[in-house]
């Protein structure tokens, strides 16, 4: 080979070697921060529907707020029936794209994600699968496909009002908990003038009876007659009260782990929340050191033009994302969250074998820890729920 080509292609393979080791940096980089986010900025986390209701670009709205991290709305059970995630209820997780570019995109500018489960419409999983355990098999899915440090269980009508619903949300987020180190988990719930109605403080009680503690309950004070910030700083006075009398908390502790979720412009009922609503109830919840501040959603955090749509904008004067900064004061604010005491899951202790995945094969003689049991398979398996199957590959070993 010529002297000339020979030095032109070892340019060339010395170009190739730093775009490899670029890359390589560059995957590090991005490794090193998709998590490392302190939980303040979960807690600040403003929701965002990644497909659908006109979604902004996140980086756009990091650059201009400061926001580092984004509640990704909603996980469904799929709109024809069943007991696996999507996206919608129509996008499912197994083979969706669109929404890992969306979180690919925020951890790549420094950010991170939670994920909201349930919301205002669709089925949810609750719902639709058997029991705690299956929904929580259900949820893992989703934490394990995106790599996920935070969930929020948002839970509303009907599956609310729906006692086995219920437990099988929370079942699954005690379980979640205890199978995920350090997972933030947030339960969301309607909010009343006096904090939450019946249902919320059943919701408190159940929670109360298994022993599971998330790093906060949020209530949403809107669509329910409210009339600017302070009948919502109000309402969250109220709930600070029922968490004491059902969860059995000292004061200190139930505002630590009391939330707000609001709404800003126009609510679906005809309230207005404006950015000094969100002042008002800004002050009251870094004076009162609450644990939680977001709204819904960014996807409205703009003025209308032609459309008045009220899932794409705000229906109030406003620049662009001027709702999504008290969020960014709010993680400024407040320091990183203490997390919550855990317990495990009924029916066991703390378990030193691997959590059971759904998206892992495991051969026979694996050993993994599942509901607070150790489980041993008695051939290949994937994706088969210990304790939660006809073919019963899994072996109880009881609990650990």
């Amino acid at each position: 080979m010529p002297r000339s080509k020979l030095r032109y292609a070892l340019l060339g393979v010395a170009a190739v070697a730093t775009t490899v080791l670029a890359l390589a940096v560059a995957v590090l980089a991005g490794s090193a921060r998709a998590g490392a986010l302190t939980n303040n900025w979960y807690a600040s986390a403003p929701y965002l529907m990644p497909e659908s209701n006109n979604p902004p670009n996140p980086t756009t709205v990091m650059a201009a707020t400061g926001q580092k991290a984004f509640q990704l709305a909603f996980i469904l059970a799929p709109n024809g029936g069943g007991c696996s995630p999507t996206w919608d209820g129509t996008s499912p997780i197994s083979s969706d794209t669109v929404a890992g570019n969306v979180i690919n995109s925020i951890r790549g500018a420094g950010g991170d994600v939670s994920v909201s489960v349930g919301g205002y419409g669709g089925t949810k999983l609750g719902q639709t699968c058997g029991s705690a355990a299956a929904t929580a098999a259900a949820y893992q899915q989703v934490v394990d496909k995106y790599g996920l440090k935070a969930i929020d269980f948002d839970l509303e009508e009907p599956e609310y009002e729906n006692d086995a619903a219920v437990a099988n949300e929370l079942g699954a987020a005690q379980t979640l908990q205890q199978n995920n180190a350090g997972l933030y988990i947030s339960v969301t719930m309607p909010g009343t003038a006096a904090g939450t109605g019946w249902f919320g403080t059943q919701l408190l009680d159940k929670a109360k009876a298994m022993g599971f503690t998330p790093n906060n309950f949020s209530i949403m004070p809107f669509d329910g007659g409210f009339n600017g910030g302070s009948s919502q700083t109000s309402a969250l006075e109220g709930f600070h009260g029922l968490l004491m009398s059902h969860m059995g908390w000292d004061s200190t502790t139930a505002y630590n782990r009391e939330g707000f979720s609001g709404m800003n412009g126009k609510s679906d009922a005809s309230e207005f929340f404006y950015q000094s609503d969100f002042q008002t109830v800004l002050n009251y919840a870094t004076s009162h050191g609450l644990a939680r501040f977001t709204f819904w959603s960014v996807n409205r955090d703009r003025a209308c033009g032609s459309s008045t749509d009220n899932g794409i904008c705000s229906n109030v004067p406003q620049n662009d994302w001027d709702f999504t900064k008290f969020t960014t004061q709010f993680a400024g604010a407040t320091p990183p969250d203490q997390p919550p005491p855990t317990s495990p899951p009924p029916g066991g202790g703390t378990c030193s074998a691997t959590a059971w995945s759904a998206t892992t094969a495991y051969n026979g003689g694996a050993v993994v820890s599942y509901s607070g049991h150790s489980w041993t398979a008695k051939w290949w398996t994937q994706g088969d729920i210990p304790g939660n199957n006809g073919q019963d590959v899994w072996v109880d070993n009881g609990a650990c």
